[in-house]
């Protein structure tokens, strides 16, 4: 169905909780824009696969508009995505930075085709939503001009939001949120067309991939409480979506205090809150291709 990936995620429908995740990363990730565009020279072209909402190609544009230009090329599954990315992208960019939308799959064995090759191929919380982590790799490699990098964002530490006791049903809820979560992505990942196991870290599997000088280094996000308005109106949204991803892996009870705490007529509202925070690290791998 339009708006759904082969992973069955509405990302469309997640676009509010996107662009608020890209407002509150921005700091952190800014320097690992700066970090990866300074491994190229002249006027570079950088690819963004599964660019979402388009807040690390934002990052990428506004560096490049402080040297000297480039071309960004964001590509996407879901067209509301893609629009909102391109809008974005555009109005950081500049008049020295090109932008280029492509609608497509990592999946699309064309995709080659489709796009230029890149000095910088860049993806994000992309490679573990395809059956075949390794071979996504080595398709991503492929889009990268040689002496290019790719780098890709997987794993780190997941975010925490929330205080152990919420005053509302039993202490510790984030934690059996996450651990639900942690279940459905096993479940998502072995659903997936063509599962196949990758027992092994990313590092090693960029270098499967033909990749060379492989480093891996951790992005903080760090947004200590009382937090901002933006902050409790994500964390609401999180915590509304890590319930609905876990289903029937949360008890009732469990369910029904994340129903007390996101509703916004009630007395528990986590928005009211000052107590509210977000922490956790982005983790970032790349090579360059020989």
């Amino acid at each position: 169905m339009a708006g759904h990936s082969h992973d069955d995620i509405d990302w469309a429908d997640r676009l509010a909780q996107l662009r608020m995740a890209d407002s509150l990363d921005a700091g952190a990730l800014a320097p690992v824009a700066r970090r990866l565009l300074g491994r190229l020279s002249g006027r570079p072209t950088l690819l963004d696969v599964g660019c979402g909402a388009g807040g690390m190609s934002v990052l990428f544009a506004r560096e490049l508009a402080r040297g000297g230009g480039g071309t960004v090329v964001l590509l996407d599954a879901t067209p509301a995505l893609l629009a909102e990315a391109r809008r974005a992208v555009t109005d950081a960019a500049g008049g020295d930075v090109e932008v280029v939308g492509v609608h497509g799959d990592l999946a699309d064995p064309r995709l080659g085709e489709r796009v230029p090759a890149a000095d910088l191929v860049w993806a994000s919380g992309v490679v573990h939503h395809v059956g075949d982590q390794q071979a996504a790799l080595r398709s991503l490699a492929r889009l990268v001009r040689p002496g290019g990098v790719l780098a890709i964002s997987e794993g780190g530490l997941e975010m925490r939001c929330l205080p152990w006791d919420v005053g509302v049903g039993r202490p510790g809820l984030e934690q059996r949120l996450l651990a639900a979560r942690g279940e459905w992505f096993a479940g998502m990942r072995a659903g997936l067309p063509g599962s196949v196991a990758m027992p092994y870290g990313w590092p090693r599997a960029l270098r499967e991939a033909g990749l060379e000088d492989v480093e891996s280094f951790g992005a903080l996000i760090d947004h200590p409480m009382p937090g901002s308005e933006l902050l409790r109106e994500y964390v609401v949204q999180r915590v509304g979506w890590l319930a609905e991803s876990a289903g029937d892996l949360l008890d009732a009870d469990d369910r029904a205090t994340v129903a007390a705490l996101t509703d916004p007529d009630g007395p528990d509202f986590l928005a009211r809150r000052d107590d509210l925070f977000l922490l956790g690290a982005k983790a970032i791998h790349c090579g360059r291709l020989p």
